[in-house]
């Protein structure tokens, strides 16, 4: 007789353990902690033009039990907002990646700077024991209600409410791990203060130029960080390292100017992670296109601006060519072997970081 396939939330555990996510601890972990009871009942889903509230019950039960994000907040909780996601469940393929490269073990104390709805920390807590795990949350209505989510599923890890860009707010440094569940412009130092020599931080990083890349990092004696990118992520940043609006785009000084770079070829995270540290300040955003091409944006803080799509001429604006500078840093690249993104990594030291290719000594300045 042939078995009854699983549904629900263990048919997602075993999908995330066939994917080679979860190993057999883990596995164990995440069938004893359902993903259901830590997603509130209003919840959204996330499209690409905006956040879609769920209708009803199996509406809501489909996405829980689905390989997706759930979000739990828009706007910072304000009414009448634009619906923008501002808390979530994240995707659970990501987590078990990030948990993963946590590579935590019997008796590690952990410390994870973004609670949310609590669900990684009920997580961290039956891998651990919730005496060793620590977890910070910024937002007031997040953190009461992944206190009580906790509570109602058994778990009482070390809760605080508080900006985690300055770590833990007590005593109960130094920790082995440290998980950031949010996406840090630059790593802060704080954090990796809080870590002993040897610990690991795992953390999304995002700059300007790319939306996010998964980064894992170990302290040495010396204080300092290091350690390689893994992988995209797209994670919601912290509030402190949200991005500023730069100058306005001067519509008026539009320019053509030939394109040498189909922009298709500048959708690589490894050239993203190159480009990101050669042109600081410049974002990229990107868009397929109906005819199969792509199309992407470029902007800088001083209102310069690019546009450019397969197949066309791209467009100037401002003072500055930067469909010109990003071709420059694409050939640099190109010559450098285009190097994957598991090339290049990252040195976070008490007054500075910066990125690296192919070695720590190798590293990537501003052009």
């Amino acid at each position: 007789m042939s078995a009854t396939p699983q549904s629900g939330h263990a048919a997602l555990v075993d999908l995330l353990h066939g994917r080679g996510l979860l190993d057999e601890t883990w596995r164990a972990v995440w069938h004893a902690v359902p993903r259901e009871p830590f997603i509130p009942a209003r919840a959204w889903r996330q499209e690409p033009d905006g956040c879609v509230p769920l209708t009803g019950e199996a509406d809501r039960l489909a996405l829980v039990h689905a390989d997706e994000p759930v979000i739990v907040q828009v706007d910072d909780g304000k009414p009448d907002g634009p619906s923008v996601a501002t808390s979530s469940n994240s995707q659970p393929s990501m987590v078990a990646r990030m948990l993963g490269l946590l590579d935590v073990a019997d008796g590690h104390r952990v410390l994870e700077i973004g609670t949310a709805t609590g669900y990684v920390a009920a997580l961290l807590s039956r891998r651990l024991g919730e005496r060793n795990v620590h977890s910070v949350e910024i937002d007031p209505a997040m953190a009461a209600w992944a206190r009580e989510a906790l509570r109602a599923a058994g778990y009482a890890p070390h809760l605080a409410h508080g900006d985690g860009e300055q770590g833990w707010p007590g005593a109960a440094a130094p920790f082995d791990r440290l998980l950031v569940t949010c996406a840090v412009r630059h790593v802060p130092y704080p954090l990796v203060r809080q870590l002993r020599p040897g610990g690991v931080l795992v953390t999304p990083l995002a700059r300007d130029f790319w939306s996010g890349a998964v980064v894992r990092l170990a302290v040495g004696e010396d204080g300092t960080a290091r350690g390689r990118f893994h992988g995209g992520a797209s994670y919601m940043p912290m509030r402190a390292h949200r991005k500023a609006e730069g100058a306005p785009v001067e519509e008026a000084t539009a320019r053509p100017t030939a394109v040498c770079v189909d922009p298709a070829q500048l959708l690589d995270l490894g050239f993203a992670l190159y480009a990101g540290a050669r042109l600081p300040g410049v974002s990229m955003l990107h868009a397929e296109e109906p005819d199969g091409g792509v199309r992407v944006w470029l902007r800088a803080p001083d209102g310069s601006a690019a546009t450019a799509a397969s197949r066309e001429d791209a467009w100037l604006y401002g003072p500055r060519d930067l469909w010109g500078e990003v071709e420059t840093v694409y050939g640099e690249y190109v010559r450098l072997g285009s190097p994957a993104a598991d090339a290049f990594g990252l040195v976070v030291g008490a007054e500075e970081e910066w990125i690296w290719v192919g070695d720590p000594s190798r590293r990537v300045g501003p052009a």
